[in-house]
């Protein structure tokens, strides 16, 4: 019985082994480019993806490769990442074939009116079908940022214009909560700074969730806002401003800072917070000495939970420092690029008597503002991530 055991233990792992030498490299969205301009028949090379995930579902099954852990983890992301194409490919081939349908019985002579008719709706239908699930293609399809699917660190301050700067950075905090909401991720606020009137001057939140990294990059860069404040008497527009940074969340094997390189110090809460503020010394500042870099965390009532969030939202600092700067080195000006998050560029202004929010990057303007400060920001978002031109779709 041993040696029997001992064979079929042998046969499965050269079974996982052959697996693995017949994989071929896991498909990915920025294998493709696409046109943002064309018909159904830019595509029509996502059957490569079709046949991959018909593939992907037979291996998965195969008891040789579920005892293989490595592989069986390597290829349910494969499985997962491509999923979402391949079931908008299908739905677009659908709507391609009953538009087809639809066609065939309006250029028949012998249908009678009715038909014609229900033909002439199905078309209509399927038209618009064909159009929006273009739109999903594209940005499933557009190359990935291999931060995309990390979490991330936001911070939001006020900028120019005293206390209503202070109050629309409290606007932009709820917008983000609302959307974070939205989409069914986990925020958790690290730090916040409040004035007496309700405004923030500073909020620091982490946001836990597949794909938040993808969403929210965009939003890095200066906030211009411009309304009637709460605290003008006179009716007056003033303008304000707010900085929103955006960091992909970074994890210990990502950065490794020497403790030698750290100052830490401890002061008092200050703030909202009943007995416990002000009367224990839990609040940590860190500073990372090389960089000069300042990181304060209060939030918490433990000294050692405020020095971990802190740590945390240095970590992602410096990583996000070291990403930018190899960008630079690499493509200082990448062409048809979407903002470079810098905080010295205007990318966006919300004008409340006008009821209209502008993009500046893309020269994009939606109404209905009080919709967009409820969080429904999907549709700048989209029309962000698909703004890069790029060429016809192939294979690369």
């Amino acid at each position: 019985r041993r040696q029997r055991q001992m064979c079929i233990r042998d046969s499965s792992q050269d079974r996982a082994r052959k697996c693995r030498q017949r994989a071929v490299a896991p498909l990915r969205p920025s294998h493709f480019t696409i046109c943002l301009k064309g018909s159904f028949a830019m595509f029509e090379n996502l059957s490569v993806f079709e046949n991959r995930y018909e593939e992907l579902n037979m291996k998965l099954y195969d008891p040789a490769v579920a005892a293989d852990r490595n592989l069986y983890r390597d290829l349910m992301k494969e499985h997962k990442e491509i999923e979402p194409i391949v079931e908008k490919y299908r739905a677009l081939k659908k709507a391609e074939a009953s538009l087809e349908d639809a066609e065939a019985i309006l250029n028949d002579s012998e249908a009678d009116k009715e038909l014609r008719q229900m033909a002439s709706d199905e078309m209509s239908a399927a038209k618009s079908d064909i159009e929006s699930i273009s739109e999903e293609l594209k940005i499933l399809l557009l190359p990935r940022d291999p931060n995309d699917d990390r979490s991330v660190i936001v911070e939001i301050r006020g900028g120019a214009g005293g206390e209503e700067a202070a109050l629309f950075a409290h606007s932009l905090l709820r917008m983000y909560t609302m959307y974070v909401q939205s989409r069914g991720w986990k925020l958790e606020m690290l730090n916040l700074n409040e004035t007496e009137l309700g405004g923030v001057k500073e909020a620091i939140f982490s946001v836990d969730g597949a794909g938040a990294y993808n969403r929210l990059k965009y939003e890095s860069g200066v906030h211009r806002v411009q309304r009637v404040p709460e605290t003008e008497t006179q009716g007056r527009i003033h303008t304000s401003t707010a900085t929103v940074a955006v960091m992909p969340q970074a994890e210990e094997v990502d950065l490794v800072i020497d403790p030698k390189d750290l100052r830490i110090d401890t002061f008092r809460s200050s703030g909202a917070g009943g007995q416990h503020i002000n009367k224990t010394s839990s609040a940590i500042r860190v500073t990372h000495i090389p960089t000069g870099m300042v990181v304060e965390c209060q939030n918490e009532r433990s000294q050692f939970q405020n020095k971990d969030k802190a740590l945390e939202i240095l970590r992602s600092r410096l990583l996000a420092q070291k990403q930018k700067e190899q960008q630079d080195a690499i493509n200082a000006n990448r062409a048809g690029q979407v903002g470079t998050g810098d905080r010295s560029e205007k990318i966006r202004t919300y004008n409340f008597p006008q009821d209209r929010c502008t993009d500046h990057r893309i020269g994009l303007t939606v109404h209905n503002l009080d919709k967009i400060m409820d969080g429904n920001l999907d549709e700048i978002i989209d029309a962000l991530a698909t703004h890069e031109p790029v060429s016809y779709t192939h294979l690369t």
